[in-house]
């Protein structure tokens, strides 16, 4: 009997651990094709040019996203300065401060944000400062994606200061440091390394982002000089040259999408490798 029941017990294993192997096998399968298939359609057009240059006229061979890259950067920056703060100030309130009422609807507005399609926050940015401002600009993109922002490093941030011990705040305010500076100081420093790893993950989430950027930054085929303009963005730029009806552009889109599928999956794993540090 027991070898009968020890017999079943391996049969089951064995059967649960295929299962689990094949639907490892289907996950990674859908992600290895597409990557692999980027590499092969972008890997031919990614040069020092694509970095350097920038869109060509239509029928001039060569060119590159320069200004997209710069473009993307300068959004990302400044979708930073606008975001941080917001959301690693509102962690420490729901952390520190709130208990009531309020820190439970800062919360449950903060997943409804989080889940909100990012072209719904685009028509809205759109509506708030494209429209009063007449005309597009890298300032409504840049707030587009802060929007989008917000709540990932706000929840983040949250759940990391609620893993500091409470015996540090506790030590601090002992020794008669205020109840502020205990935040900033203290717990705020030691959940660091999961505030960065927030952060990263935030960046990778908006850098992809073109729905808003389309009602927001518009695009520009140039260099773009002022922030109250139509400015370039990698993700833009690859839509409208995918669904040109140009082959030197089709290349090119290939090749920003290699450019950004690398810069994401980079993030990610920086961010993994940021908290497995962190623990272990």
């Amino acid at each position: 009997m027991k070898l009968k029941s020890l017999a079943l017990r391996k049969s089951f294993n064995l059967g649960a651990t295929l299962l689990m192997a094949t639907a490892t096998i289907l996950v990674l399968l859908p992600l290895g094709i597409i990557f692999s298939h980027i590499l092969k359609m972008g890997l031919q057009s990614v040069n020092l040019a694509f970095f350097t240059n920038i869109p060509q006229p239509t029928g001039v061979p060569g060119g590159g996203m320069a200004n997209g890259l710069a473009g993307s950067a300068i959004m990302i920056l400044m979708a930073l300065l606008l975001g941080l703060p917001v959301g690693i100030f509102g962690a420490i309130y729901l952390t520190e401060y709130g208990k009531g009422r309020l820190a439970t609807v800062i919360r449950f507005s903060a997943d409804i944000l989080a889940g909100i399609p990012s072209i719904i926050t685009g028509m809205v940015v759109y509506t708030l400062l494209v429209v009063p401002m007449h005309g597009f600009s890298a300032l409504a993109g840049a707030f587009a994606l802060a929007l989008i922002m917000i709540p990932i490093v706000l929840r983040t941030t949250e759940e990391q200061l609620k893993l500091v011990p409470v015996s540090l705040r506790e030590a601090s305010l002992a020794l008669g440091v205020p109840m502020w500076r205990t935040s900033l100081k203290v717990t705020l420093r030691s959940a660091m390394t999961g505030i960065v790893t927030g952060v990263l993950l935030a960046i990778a989430r908006v850098a992809g982002e073109t729905a808003p950027l389309l009602f927001t930054a518009l695009g520009n085929q140039f260099w773009s000089r002022k922030l109250t303009e139509p400015m370039a963005a990698l993700p833009l730029q690859i839509f409208n040259f995918a669904i040109s009806p140009y082959e030197d552009w089709h290349q090119l889109a290939w090749a920003g999408a290699l450019v950004l599928v690398v810069l994401m999956f980079t993030l990610s794993l920086a961010a993994r490798w940021l908290g497995r540090s962190r623990h272990s």
